[in-house]
């Protein structure tokens, strides 16, 4: 079982930045592939990021592709966005999502992959 809380979010202008945090419990981090979706106000829940279990690869949705960076800290239990140049488009609630893996090097792009679900956090990013 692994519990995820996001924090970071908050409101910014575009062209700001923010960090994403993803904080998980329990003692085997380094198992589950990691990833990142958004939710804007009457859409569907999407693929931002996702990052291996052994951070060697990485994917992002098209829309985000150099601005975003998805990494880990398997020390401390925490996977991270950093978000460049926003954007009011990346307005949305932020989740992140873990999938146990016995692979290091896949990624999953999928919603349905992912076991586990944190909260999620809202950004907002302002014209």
């Amino acid at each position: 079982q692994v519990q995820l809380v996001e924090s970071g979010g908050g409101l910014v202008q575009a062209g700001g930045s923010l960090r994403l945090s993803c904080a998980a419990s329990g003692r085997t981090f380094s198992s589950y592939g990691m990833g990142w979706f958004r939710q804007a106000p009457g859409k569907a829940r999407e693929f931002v990021a996702a990052l291996s279990r052994s951070s060697g690869r990485t994917d992002y949705t098209d829309s985000v592709k150099g601005r975003f960076s998805i990494s880990r800290d398997n020390a401390k239990n925490t996977v991270y966005l950093q978000m460049n140049n926003l954007k009011p488009a990346d307005t949305a609630i932020y989740y992140c999502a873990a999938k146990a893996s016995p692979y290091l090097y896949n990624v999953y792009t999928r919603d349905d992959d992912y076991d586990y679900w944190g909260q999620g956090t809202q950004v907002t990013v302002s014209s």
